[in-house]
Parts: structure tokens; sequence; C-alpha cells
């Protein structure tokens, strides 16, 4: 064997090396990176999160834009008022009996 021959066969090695080692780095940031597969699965569990939550409070709105509704001046529900008179100020009628 000559040295040209070694020095080729070393220089093969070196460029397998790299080539392996660039490899496995980008393997490694495809599936743990910032952009990798596990983030992705990680953004699409807080999204669904994030979509339970905003339809949950998209409900809550409704109900309170409701309420709202029905006791505005255009429109009031004597039930409805009724009702907060006794939760909020803890009025009874007359010929109700409270009992502790």
């Amino acid at each position: 064997m000559t040295a040209a021959n070694s020095h080729r066969g070393l220089g093969g090695l070196i460029y397998l090396g790299v080539s392996f080692a660039l490899g496995i780095y980008f393997t490694f940031a495809a599936v743990q990176g910032d952009y990798g597969i596990f983030r992705r699965v990680a953004i699409d569990a807080e999204a669904a999160t994030l979509k339970v939550e905003r339809d949950r409070l998209t409900a809550e709105l409704a109900e309170m834009q409701n309420r709202t509704h029905r006791l505005s001046d255009s429109y009031l529900d004597l039930d409805l008022l009724d009702q907060q008179t006794r939760d909020v100020l803890g009025y009874m009628r007359s010929d109700e009996i409270a009992i502790r």
C-alpha cells in the first residue's frame, strides 16, 4: 500500500464520518428540535385545549349577553329580575317562609 492510497482511504473515512454526524444531527433536530415532530405534537395538543376553552368562553359570553338583554330597558324579564333580586339582595316575598 502506498501513501497516496492510504491518504485517499483516510479522506473517504473522514467524509463518511462527517456525513454520518450531519445525518444524525439533522435527524435529531427533525425529531427533538424547535420545529420537530415532538414540538408539533405539543402544539397540536395545546391548540385542542385552547379550542375547548374558546368554546367554553363563547358559551359563557352568549349566556351573559342573553341575561343582559333580558334585563335591558327594551326587554324586561320579570322572573329573571325576581331571581336576581333574591340572589343579590337577599329579598323574599311577604308570603314566603325562610327556613334556616
